[in-house]
This record gives structure tokens, sequence and C-alpha cells, in this order.
């Protein structure tokens, strides 16, 4: 393989794990729980139509140069706000809602950091 190529894949070998998790996610719960499946990603389908969210996702893929960091404050994130739900501190949130905002976060974001490390390839 390329050396190029090598390098590209190393850098970007957890955002190929980001999206095999989502990918994983999607069929384990088609074969668990296909309803509650459906209803999270229908939701993340819907909040892709907003702009800020893909916006502020993919700004945080492109121009943080420590993609873990990325993950680990969304993943951080998720969990404080999962807390404050079970606390009854955010009466208006939704665990499913939630959770297909992180699916679109780390997905649009990953991607966007994939584009990053391929704009390096030079042909």
């Amino acid at each position: 393989m390329n050396d190029q190529l090598k390098t590209i894949f190393n850098k970007s070998k957890l955002n190929f794990a980001v999206l095999a998790s989502i990918l994983m996610i999607a069929i384990l719960g088609k074969v668990t729980n296909p309803e509650l499946t459906n209803s999270i990603f229908l939701l993340a389908d819907q909040l892709v139509s907003d702009l800020i969210l893909l916006f502020v996702a993919i700004t945080l893929g492109a121009f943080i140069p420590n993609f873990k960091l990325v993950v680990l404050g969304a993943i951080a994130a998720f969990i404080a706000a999962a807390i404050a739900i079970q606390a009854g501190i955010f009466t208006y949130l939704t665990m499913e809602y939630l959770f297909a905002v992180l699916i679109v976060v780390l997905g649009f974001a990953s991607i966007a950091n994939l584009y990053r490390h391929y704009r390096e390839f030079q042909f």
C-alpha cells in the first residue's frame, strides 16, 4: 500500500470506528428493537434538515485537529444531558431525540474529518 494512503488510513481510524459503530447500532437495533431504532433514525433524518446542527458538526470535524476530543466531548455532552433528563431537569427532551442528535453530530463530524484527511492525499 502507498505510504500516503497508509498515513491517511492511520489518521482516520477513529473516523471509521465512529461510522462503523453507527452502522452496527442500526443493524443491532433492527434485530433487537426495530420500533425504537426506526423512531431514532427517523428523528436523525429530520435533524439533518436542521442546518445549524450540521454546520456545528461539520465545523467540529473539519477544524478541530484532535478528533478524539470531538468524540469524547460529544459523548460527554450526551451523558450529561442524559443524566439531566433522568433527573428531571430537561423535561422537554427524550433520550431518543438526544441519541439521534448524537448520531447526527458524530456522523457528520466524522465525515468532515475524513474529508480533511483525504484532501492531504496527493494524486
